[in-house]
């Protein structure tokens, strides 16, 4: 087989200066870590090494017009389809900033982080972190530092290309040279001007105003979140790095680049995160220092924001890689689970916020599953996020909408039945399981918000458990025994009032023929590993399967029994018939109400929702319910 120029470089690049990773072996996870490995002398780089920087494919880029760039989000919905291949695209604005960055923030005062210029062997003893910085900046002193330090290492070199640039990057990182650079990361703030005659800071590609605008899903959520309803800044020197990582709960992203230096980005697209974390399993981290013997450890060592190597190991293992070069005045968008990197070549000013259209909402429930499973806190509330949207969509299209927000609400309908059937399956499961639950229930009043499972860290809106004594919190999805808790209380289901409402919603959408719709998105959905009918477990890294003749008209229920004594002891479902069914139990056509018509009691509360993204409600237990 004919071996490419970019393999060769590929090969040359890992073959110096890295640990080799020896291939996986059936051993546990133990006995993997007690391997030893054989550390490479670090050698000289020349920049012929990096050649393979030159075959990496330019993402996508766009020249909206000025009437295009009227609406950000019809504009998105016009260009996703091919941009979304990619990961990543720039927008090329066509509107300049009338009151600079400099201007906006001339007495603005910030922290950086010091990143080390190296390359991690990523095993127990050897962890790259980003430490903060002693001194307080200004915009001023830390343009005039980095501009003294970009003259240092391109001296008499005023226009320095971009393709050279990264070169060196990659050239210093590899040398294990003890130096370091600083970083201005995840700083709030805006660049962008509140003057009205700016054309920029008026419009709505304003940082400020995106993640808010009607057609974005973000702006459902009642508290600002830092970073992702409301931007933060980025300002950084030569050579400042933002690790491979992608955006909380697999949002999009848009970064606007404000003034200085050009900024290098890599992009692996969503449909090729798997392959992105399976690689970074196999040859970056060493086994020994992962939470977990598999992707879910790597995405968690990922979510650190410090990891930073170089595209070629992935070319090397096939997967693909994009490249942006964003200059001032351009706008780069991330797409929904799109692994990305880069750095500055310069000084460079940016400012970057979150937001979510409807086709974002299956890949947030697969963050979701991710997070729980692995117990990583949710920022935003999902769930309650997308049954405000439901009901939002449906009263706006009583009053007509245009052709755009019918295809973007087509994603937010079929989606919501799919949520529905998992929540039916794993309440029904909880209700038929588990004795005395409909003696043990109340309702919960709609001015209740999230609240956040303290086992798995679930955001749950719908339902959730608690104790009445130690208030301990439980989604539920877990695999519940008893009602009795062990510090000798008594755990309450908790309903919402509405979910007659949420019921009656996806009932009337399999109706108007969403159920299709919602069939294909599920299977769709499936090649990025989103359950289709379901219940999902917190703990359990497998779906709980359900019947094979599970009814499609909101009656079929499966009834089993699960039995396990530790959270990684195998699933045991009981109730098969010989022909390997399960055995159905169908309380009726209506849903959930036969169970709250059975006398759920009405809990009494005025808690509102919390301006905090790590508790998002109060607990229902610490107000007293009539009887």
């Amino acid at each position: 087989m004919k071996t490419t120029s970019r393999e060769n470089a590929s090969k040359t690049f890992l073959s110096r200066g890295r640990r080799p990773r020896t291939k996986k072996t059936p051993f546990s996870q133990s006995n993997r870590s007690s391997i030893e490995k054989d550390k490479c002398t670090l050698e000289k780089y020349d920049l012929i090494d990096f050649k393979w920087t030159d075959e990496i494919p330019g993402c996508p880029v766009f020249f909206p017009s000025n009437e295009e760039f009227e609406d950000p989000f019809s504009y998105l919905r016009k260009i996703s389809a091919e941009a979304s291949e990619y990961g990543i695209c720039k927008i090329v604005s066509p509107l300049k900033a009338s009151v600079q960055a400099s201007e906006v923030l001339r007495d603005f005062k910030f922290q950086t982080y010091v990143q080390p210029l190296r390359l991690a062997e990523w095993d127990v003893d050897d962890k790259v972190t980003f430490s903060v910085g002693a001194r307080n900046h200004t915009f001023d002193t830390f343009k005039r530092m980095a501009e003294e330090d970009f003259v240092r290492r391109f001296p008499g070199s005023e226009d320095v290309s971009p393709e050279y640039v990264e070169k060196k990057f990659w050239l210093e990182m590899s040398s294990g040279k003890e130096e370091a650079v600083e970083y201005a990361v995840n700083v709030d703030g805006s660049a962008f001007s509140i003057d009205p005659d700016d054309g920029l800071g008026a419009s709505k590609w304003n940082l400020k105003i995106l993640p808010r605008l009607p057609n974005s899903i973000l702006h459902l959520v009642e508290h600002e979140i830092p970073g992702i309803t409301f931007p933060m800044l980025y300002i950084g020197m030569l050579f400042s790095m933002f690790a491979w990582h992608v955006e909380d709960h697999y949002l999009y992203s848009m970064n606007y680049h404000h003034t200085g230096a050009p900024k290098t980005w890599y992009s692996v697209p969503g449909h090729a995160a798997l392959q992105f974390e399976k690689v970074v399993l196999d040859h970056v981290y060493a086994h020994n220092m992962l939470s977990t013997d598999n992707e879910d450890g790597v995405f968690k060592e990922l979510a650190e924001k410090t990891t930073m190597f170089p595209p070629s190991i992935l070319l090397q293992h096939g997967v693909p890689v994009y490249k942006a070069v964003q200059m001032p005045g351009e706008f780069v968008v991330t797409f929904p689970r799109a692994y990305h990197a880069g750095f500055s070549n310069g000084f460079s000013c940016g400012e970057a916020v979150n937001f979510a259209v409807g086709d974002w909402f299956p890949f947030g429930a697969l963050a979701s599953k991710l997070y729980a499973r692995i117990g990583m806190m949710a920022i935003l509330p999902c769930e309650e996020i997308l049954c405000k949207e439901i009901a939002r969509l449906l009263t706006h299209e009583e009053f007509g909408c245009s052709s755009a927000e019918m295809a973007s609400s087509k994603s937010v309908k079929s989606f919501f039945i799919q949520h529905m059937r998992i929540f039916n399956n794993s309440f029904w499961q909880l209700v038929n399981n588990v004795e005395n639950t409909r003696d043990s229930s109340m309702l919960l009043p709609n001015s209740h918000g999230t609240v956040i499972c303290r086992t798995c860290k679930r955001d749950c809106y719908l339902a959730f458990l608690e104790c009445n004594q130690c208030y301990n919190l439980l989604c539920h999805f877990h695999d519940i025994k008893s009602l009795a808790c062990a510090c000798g209380g008594k755990i309450i289901l908790f309903i919402r009032e509405n979910i007659w409402d949420m019921e009656d919603l996806a009932r009337r959408l399999e109706k108007d023929g969403m159920f299709q719709k919602a069939q294909n998105e599920a299977k769709r959905g499936n090649n990025v590993g989103l359950p289709t009918n379901a219940t999902v477990s917190c703990i359990k890294s497998e779906p709980i399967p359900t019947s094979k003749n599970m009814d499609h008209e909101w009656r079929g229920i499966v009834k089993r029994t699960i039995t396990s004594t530790k959270e990684t002891a195998e699933i045991k479902v009981r109730g098969e018939d010989d022909n390997g069914d399960f055995d159905m139990v169908k309380p009726d056509s209506t849903g959930l109400l036969p169970f709250l018509m059975s006398g759920c009691k009405r809990a009494r509360t005025g808690c509102k929702l919390q301006k905090t993204p790590t508790k998002f409600g109060k607990s229902a237990s610490e107000v007293p319910s009539s009887a």
